[in-house]
């Protein structure tokens, strides 16, 4: 088959099978991600290869990439901001364009007047370690002429996967047979080798570069013999510094002639009573519609909310059953729900955020910044 005739659309049955599998489900490091897609599709690991490659080079996959539990490796927060509206949209393309720790980028807004609905632009933001989250927000804030903003770190992580592919039909209410694991956030001291091989792991693959041997190249970057990168590697999956090894499509842009995986990214809020975070965390993130889950605290700004997740769906209405569906199960679960809001994606962008404290400090030279004055 010519590379002219591949297929490159989500919908095609054979692309919809590999990415089902190739955009969450390969949890932690893989010597051989590919291999591993092969064994769960049945599918022979050169058309594998083949049609990965074509999706990456025609944009209906936007990147491939070995993720990071990042909230494991440098201090991070969900950051809302109050910004003019008039400077609504410089905002979102300096953070965007400018600030490499700044990941997801989102304008939201809410379907009525209600609290935090003045604050228009998130962002989720990663700073390394030994630097200030407060600090860096101080900076951002002055730059893009914003009002105010507001820091939610997680205290827990209850659901962290997108796969929209395997989403989609999802019956509302679908979940797992048990509540969904708390994973607490705590920050993992790395060495030089170690900080060394991350880079060169987590860096996304060219088309070039998706081949079977994959980490070969990458060792060679690190400077480190390839049995020594696979076993830091799988010490770092261990210590749960690692993600998963993922395909990321577009989640609401349009490509191949207009076509769309997902239309609605929707934040949900939730406030449940002070002592009950994890419980109802736990029971939101069974949902398998949930591709986040968080304990957050969002402060009197958005009502005392504690429980936080994003839903994708190509209809407004089944996003919401969704929601009713989980609402349903709290509350079937004698878990109060004391408020509850829906924040509305609307235009996003997303990049992995830099986490390497040698990054930041030449980021902050670049800026006329002193690092020394970022440091906690």
């Amino acid at each position: 088959m010519s590379s002219d005739t591949i297929p490159v659309s989500f919908n095609d049955p054979v692309n919809a099978a590999i990415l089902a599998v190739s955009e969450d489900q390969l949890q932690g490091f893989h010597r051989d991600p590919f291999g591993q897609i092969a064994i769960q599709t049945g599918l022979p690991i050169e058309t594998i290869l083949e049609r990965i490659r074509a999706m990456v080079a025609a944009g209906t996959i936007r990147r491939v990439r070995q993720t990071l539990l990042a909230t494991n490796l440098a201090d991070g927060a969900l950051v809302a901001w109050e910004v003019p509206q008039e400077r609504l949209e410089a905002a979102f393309d300096y953070l965007f364009q400018k600030d490499p720790f700044s990941g997801h980028v989102v304008t939201r807004s809410t379907d009525n007047v209600t609290a935090g609905s003045n604050y228009r632009l998130w962002t989720t933001l990663k700073v390394p370690q030994g630097y200030s989250l407060e600090r860096h927000c101080e900076m951002l804030l002055k730059r893009i002429g914003g009002q105010h903003f507001r820091l939610m770190p997680a205290k827990r992580l209850f659901a962290l996967g997108v796969g929209h592919t395997r989403r989609r039909g999802m019956e509302p209410g679908s979940k797992a047979d048990v509540p969904a694991e708390a994973v607490e956030v705590r920050i993992a001291q790395l060495s030089e080798l170690e900080w060394r091989i991350l880079v060169a792991l987590k860096r996304e693959f060219t088309p070039e570069e998706l081949v079977r041997d994959l980490w070969v190249a990458r060792a060679a970057e690190a400077a480190v013999p390839l049995s020594v990168f696979h076993q830091v590697a799988e010490d770092l999956d261990r210590r749960k510094v690692i993600g998963r090894f993922s395909t990321f499509l577009e989640h609401v842009k349009p490509v191949n002639e207009g076509e769309r995986v997902t239309r609605f990214n929707a934040l949900f809020h939730w406030a449940v009573p002070p002592g009950r975070e994890i419980e109802a965390g736990r029971e939101v993130g069974r949902h398998h519609i949930m591709t986040h889950a968080y304990w957050r605290e969002g402060g009197p700004e958005f009502k005392n909310v504690n429980v936080m997740g994003v839903a994708h769906g190509t209809e407004k209405p089944m996003v919401l059953a969704h929601k009713a569906a989980i609402d349903a199960h709290l509350t079937s679960l004698g878990i109060p729900i004391l408020y509850t809001n829906v924040f509305w994606g609307g235009r996003s962008e997303i990049k992995p955020s830099e986490i390497s404290p040698f990054a930041y400090a030449d980021w902050c030279r670049e800026q006329g910044v002193d690092p020394a004055s970022m440091k906690l």
